[in-house]
């Protein structure tokens, strides 16, 4: 009897400590077959692996949870222990998470109207997810799910809600400056220096080149500046968006202090630690010094940039830009090229005072007061990070920056740690503040307008900006149907195999990226998906063979992933940054998309070829460099026709 007692509380005390604590395994909504997913593990006691579908799956500790990479089969899920708590995801084929990218890019490219490709990319992701979901009534479903989850996600998300409001304060700013004559003022002082085709464009182009620090503010503030100058000098609106989409986002890759560097630094940051890690090795060159490093082989940003400066040099042009700038010469820019009917109203008004500081003023409060939000939040972020650290900071905050090695830095090294940990959101929405009430308050003061006259030109402003707008918010809904379905992944996993020779990594990351940045439309979340997988690939691959350095095969990875990720924004219909090129300069958005495609290509073609797989050979960068530079203006002058 006693013997039965004992069992029995042996077996309710075994049951009441297996029942005692939670394991949680949380799938993603949506789970690729065959494809490698990294699944979040939540457990009250310690893990080092489970058992899936007879699969021993090892556990790698993030935070206070545990991450695991499934790989399933079907979508039948069944763990050794039955305690174990999961939510079944659907399970898909791959192939599938490419098609909403891919038929709203194809579809735009075909009937040149963006808006209704997006929308159907869209709701064919949506309708993927509600098949596997609830069968055929899902597909129906997902017209609506289109609408209160995707599109409702993408104005929820407080960066997306920032670039809307900087867009449209910009417009409403560009609206008031042009009517209080402002505009005409600037237009009548760059003319002296614009007074021809070429001079106009290489106007725009240095400007692009000095609004180095952010993409955003540097396409919207140079596209709405040089437009009436432009059109003036009837060089077409294909031509600048191309300049402003081709010299904003190469600058701010390349340039030592952006809005980029908080990101980029972040990434690399996590891929030494995992370097450090996997390979046992102590690598002390911090994360901004290999930055820097990996700029002498950021091929395609400088190309582009040189590039550019040769067609506008030389006054050359090939393909559809050609085609443009012919039509815009012979006929001018007409209405039906202008994409925004509105800005008919932004003439001056009868009594408005063309004087070039109404609108000078606004503008540079916008650009230095960027700059400056950029340090304020820089040092805010970077004072409290400190703290967390227990960094002394009896000399300020300035002075602790940079210091946590216990070394020293120099000045521009601090600038750039304080601008990569800035809130670049804040600053663009601060400067752009600023400026609108530094444009109403001129107005208003000179009796230019009344205050009701401006804030009807504001809104004036604020409506040329609305297609575009709508245009962006389809697009970060798109991007939010592709991380849905994985269609970043996948395509990781496509290529992942072919990731074997040294050479070829550098060459397969660039193309990878480019590619991954053209289907999703974001250069940001390519690099956040790429740098973890190839930086500590680069040098792990590297340092098995002899023949190759592994820090130099890491600096060219690296900096192919940023290239890479710039061409295929360059060259998608879907991108952010290309969408906004096309608003300030309101060209049609999809002859901006024809019109550069081409030349993106070519430089993107001899970033690799002369590029990125020598200097992964072994060749000297400056020699590529040289050599590329080279080629790209024999390109244009013999294969550009002068317009």
């Amino acid at each position: 009897m006693l013997r039965k007692v004992l069992i029995f509380l042996f077996i309710t005390l075994f049951c009441t400590g297996q029942t005692g604590f939670s394991q949680n395994v949380i799938f993603p909504e949506v789970v690729l077959k065959n494809v490698p997913t990294d699944v979040q593990v939540q457990s009250d006691v310690e893990l080092e692996y489970l058992i899936l579908n007879k699969d021993t799956l090892e556990l790698h500790q993030a935070g206070d949870s545990y991450v695991m990479n499934v790989k399933l089969e079907n979508d039948i899920i069944k763990f050794s222990n039955p305690t174990i708590e999961y939510e079944k995801p659907l399970v898909i084929p791959g192939w599938l998470s490419l098609l909403p990218p891919l038929v709203a890019i194809v579809l735009a490219l075909i009937f040149k109207e963006v808006l209704s490709s997006l929308f159907i990319g869209i709701f064919i992701g949506a309708a993927t997810i509600g098949f596997y979901g609830g069968g055929f009534t899902g597909i129906f479903a997902a017209f609506f799910t289109v609408l209160d989850h995707y599109i409702l996600n993408a104005l929820l998300d407080s960066g997306h809600a920032s670039v809307i409001l900087f867009s449209v304060i910009i417009g409403s700013i560009v609206a008031i400056i042009s009517k209080n004559g402002g505009m005409q003022g600037v237009v009548n002082r760059l003319i002296k220096y614009a007074t021809n085709r070429k001079s106009g464009m290489l106007t725009a182009y240095f400007l692009g080149l000095a609004i180095f620090f952010d993409d955003y503010a540097n396409t919207l503030v140079v596209g709405n500046t040089m437009r009436p100058i432009t059109d003036k000098l009837k060089i077409s609106r294909e031509k600048l968006a191309y300049i402003v989409d081709s010299t904003a986002a190469p600058i701010a890759a390349v340039a030592f202090i952006t809005t980029w560097i908080g990101a980029e630094l972040t990434y690399i940051s996590d891929g030494i630690s995992k370097i450090e890690i996997q390979q046992g090795v102590v690598i002390s060159e911090s994360a901004y010094g290999i930055f820097i490093n990996s700029l002498a082989y950021s091929f395609y940003p400088v190309f582009t940039l040189f590039f550019v400066f040769f067609m506008l040099y030389k006054q050359r042009d090939f393909g559809p830009m050609y085609k443009a700038e012919i039509k815009t010469l012979k006929d001018g820019i007409t209405a039906d090229t202008v994409t925004n009917r509105e800005l008919e109203e932004f003439n001056p008004v009868k009594n408005a005072k063309i004087k070039a500081y109404n609108a000078i003023i606004p503008v540079f409060i916008v650009i230095s007061g960027t700059f400056l939000g950029l340090l304020v939040t820089g040092i805010s972020a970077s004072n409290t990070e400190l703290l967390a650290q227990g960094i002394d900071l009896s000399n300020g905050t300035w002075a602790a920056i940079g210091t946590e090695g216990g070394e020293a830095v120099g000045f521009f090294r601090k600038l750039g740690i304080v601008i990569g940990n800035a809130d670049s959101y804040v600053a663009l929405l601060w400067s752009s503040m600023a400026g609108l009430a530094a444009a109403i308050i001129m107005t208003v003061s000179q009796r230019i307008m009344t205050l009701k006259e401006s804030m009807d030109a504001m809104l004036v402003g604020i409506n040329t900006m609305m297609p575009a707008v709508v245009i962006l918010i389809l697009a970060w809904s798109l991007a939010g149907v592709t991380e849905s379905l994985s269609t970043a992944e996948y395509l990781k996993a496509f290529f992942g195999s072919d990731f074997s020779h040294v050479w070829v990594i550098p060459a397969l990351t660039f193309v990878l990226s480019a590619f991954i940045a053209f289907s999703t439309g974001s250069s940001w979340s390519t690099m956040a998906l790429m740098y973890p997988l190839v930086i500590p690939l680069s040098f792990a691959v590297a340092a098995g063979d002899p023949n190759f350095s592994e820090m130099a095969i890491m600096y060219n990875t690296i900096a192919s992933v940023l290239a890479g990720s710039v061409l295929g924004d360059h060259c998608s219909p879907i991108s952010d940054t290309t969408i906004l090129s096309s608003l300030a300069t309101s060209c049609d958005h999809i002859q901006h998309v024809r019109t550069q495609m081409p030349y993106a290509l070519t430089v993107g073609s001899v970033a690799l070829f002369i590029g990125v797989i020598p200097t992964a050979f072994g060749v000297p960068s400056l020699i590529a460099f040289a050599v590329g530079i080279a080629i790209l203006f024999l390109v244009v002058h013999f294969v550009g026709k002068k317009v």
